[in-house]
């Protein structure tokens, strides 16, 4: 049997990057909601795709995504608010299909040994948008690859082999972005051992501090805390010694929020001992948080930055390294050196996804809509108390939800009611952490679309919370019932 937490029995890799794929809840939905096509297409997909946990198998199957829309061989619709965070310019945009069109006219591959202009003009794109002074361009198939490039270039750049990185954190399924990656899912059991040398630490989390310092409504009490977790950065690298580089997401994507002057922290014990600092913004770049690159909400410039996922415009894989120029240091080598290197149909997916995402104004946008949403989340906050937490940066969200708000208990069965009962009303979203409603909504999306997601969320959080109360009350009636019929014992 399945526990909760995605494991066998309760006693398997705990569930955090997303809703379990084997729990009986998942095989009742399938079950109502798939008709006998839909369901036929799913088990064909198992029968030939190797399973694992989350994807295979699968929930349903998709026919069409088109803007904010995904729809099902059924015919049926879904906002999506997941799109594995690809979607930033929706699905399909009329403008990256044509000029993918005329890409596919003039050149559709280029060999490695030559270069291409659209391979170019994206490199020369995205060391103009960077921030700080990072200049020089890698490109990969795949963000895994991407970070596993960035590792690669730490290495040689300061001669050492080790990293530091948080818990919980996800930088790809690859060994080496398993092994910096902080998630059970993907670094435990069979698939190791992995790369030496990966130490870690506990993350910011400041609603569940895992230092045990108390929160004021999920924001960090600073005055007692002092930051400890930026502390600690500093701490190990300090007794390591020779560290290679700190690897993190400055904005987490499921989703966490640093405090305020973590980052600041973190850079200076880097600089202090000699460490680089990689910013993997591969779900949370190109405007997803309010701003092109999240870690300028901290105003902190990495010596690495990493992108991928919507680089491609929901329509091709592409991620890219960007480093500061001097890193420029392993000519006699190869860390990268992939067949699609400079692809001339992904590197102009990416920089037409570039030019929507700035010509349409969707940084801003996300920053104005995220706040807005926001401010309604905090709203049924309010109201529900299965909501223990929300939090987020622009149209990257998170809504925490809680058994005991006081306990801050998760609250696994509720988080996987309200997603089904979400997809029943057309709304797609993730599950990230046992227990949290991840939102990441394409930056197009109209307000109205945006209201009535939430509104169906807050229909949903109502429902589960009535559901979860008529069953406690259920249980304390018959807890009473049985104490009442039980004998009393003789004196």
């Amino acid at each position: 049997m399945t526990g909760i937490d995605g494991g066998r029995g309760g006693f398997g890799p705990r569930q955090s990057e997303g809703e379990t794929n084997l729990s009986e809840r998942r095989r009742r939905w399938v079950a109502r909601r798939l008709d006998a096509g839909a369901r036929a297409l799913v088990r064909e997909d198992a029968r030939h795709f190797v399973h694992q946990a989350i994807s295979t198998p699968c929930l349903n199957a998709v026919r069409k995504a088109e803007g904010i829309w995904i729809e099902d061989v059924q015919g049926r619709r879904f906002m999506d608010f997941h799109g594995n965070n690809v979607h930033q310019i929706g699905y399909g945009h009329p403008r990256l299909i044509a000029a993918l069109k005329r890409q596919f006219d003039e050149l559709t591959f280029a060999p490695r040994r030559f270069t291409c202009e659209p391979a170019v003009a994206l490199a020369r794109r995205l060391a103009a948008i960077a921030p700080g002074r990072l200049g020089k361009v890698l490109m990969a198939p795949g963000g895994s690859e991407a970070i596993e490039m960035a590792l690669k270039l730490a290495r040689a750049a300061t001669g050492r082999f080790k990293t530091v990185s948080f818990w919980d954190a996800f930088h790809g399924a690859g060994f080496g972005a398993a092994a910096v990656g902080g998630e059970q899912l993907f670094r435990s059991g069979a698939v190791g051992p992995l790369l030496p040398g990966t130490e870690h630490v506990a993350p910011f989390t400041c609603y569940r501090c895992p230092y045990g310092y108390p929160d004021e409504d999920g924001r960090p009490r600073l005055d007692l805390c002092r930051m400890v977790c930026a502390d600690f950065v500093r701490y190990v690298l300090e007794k390591e010694g020779d560290v290679a580089a700190v690897v993190a997401e400055p904005i987490r994507a499921v989703p966490y929020v640093p405090p305020p002057g973590f980052w600041k922290a973190v850079r200076a014990a880097c600089d202090a001992h000699g460490a680089l600092l990689i910013f993997d913004e591969i779900p949370t770049g190109l405007g997803r948080t309010g701003r092109m690159f999240a870690c300028q909400h901290d105003g902190v410039v990495p010596d690495i930055l990493v992108l991928g996922k919507g680089l491609g415009g929901a329509a091709l894989p592409v991620a890219a390294m960007v480093c500061r120029r001097d890193l420029d240091v392993v000519g006699d080598y190869a860390i990268g050196h992939y067949t699609h290197e400079k692809n001339p149909l992904l590197a102009r997916a990416a920089l037409t996804t570039i030019e929507i995402i700035e010509d349409e104004g969707l940084v801003e946008r996300a920053a104005r809509l995220g706040a807005r949403a926001l401010a309604r989340l905090e709203d049924m906050k309010a109201r529900h108390p299965l909501i223990g937490d929300v939090r987020g940066k622009g149209l990257l969200l998170g809504i925490d939800l809680v058994g005991d708000r006081a306990a801050k208990t998760p609250a696994p069965e509720a988080a996987e009611g309200v997603l089904y009962r979400a997809l029943d009303r057309g709304l797609s979203f993730k599950v990230s952490m046992g227990s949290v409603l991840n939102l990441s909504p394409p930056l197009i999306i109209a307000e109205a679309d945006l209201d009535r997601a939430l509104d169906i969320l807050e229909t949903c959080v109502a429902e589960e919370e009535a559901h979860l109360f008529t069953a406690r009350a259920g249980r304390v009636r018959r807890a009473r019932s049985g104490s009442r019929q039980r004998p009393r014992s003789p004196r």
